[in-house]
């Protein structure tokens, strides 16, 4: 079981990522473009899952660079790694951190900072 606190420590240690807030929840983000945040479900999404029982616990939303990765990640049925129809045309994909295994999460994150990073920064990671 991850928490938010976990994704906060992740963002920590990637370049020149910030937390701050978004809607009234947590955020992190990098040369001002958000890559995951905290995503409440909206009472919109909650009768969009009709009978199917909600996920209860925290959840992040964590960019991807383009809805090609956004479906190679979903194929990947990796545990917590998930969508809702909300999220259906948007580059981004949800974690449920009551149910990701925290290598999982790693990756997921530093791949949503790949994605919004800019160059000098991303070229700098991958060399070093």
């Amino acid at each position: 079981m991850a928490t938010l606190d976990d994704v906060a420590r992740v963002a920590a240690r990637l370049p020149e990522a910030t937390e701050g807030e978004r809607h009234g929840t947590r955020a992190w983000s990098v040369a001002g473009k958000v890559f995951a945040w905290e995503r409440q479900f909206s009472k919109a999404d909650i009768k969009r899952y009709g009978d199917a029982p909600v996920p209860p616990g925290p959840i992040v939303a964590a960019a991807v660079a383009d809805l090609g990765e956004k479906e190679a990640v979903l194929a990947a049925g990796k545990a917590g790694i998930f969508t809702i129809p909300h999220f259906d045309g948007y580059a981004a994909v949800l974690i449920e951190l009551d149910e990701v295994e925290r290598a999982t999460l790693e990756e997921t994150v530093l791949d949503a900072w790949l994605a919004k990073a800019p160059a000098r920064l991303t070229e700098a990671y991958r060399a070093g």
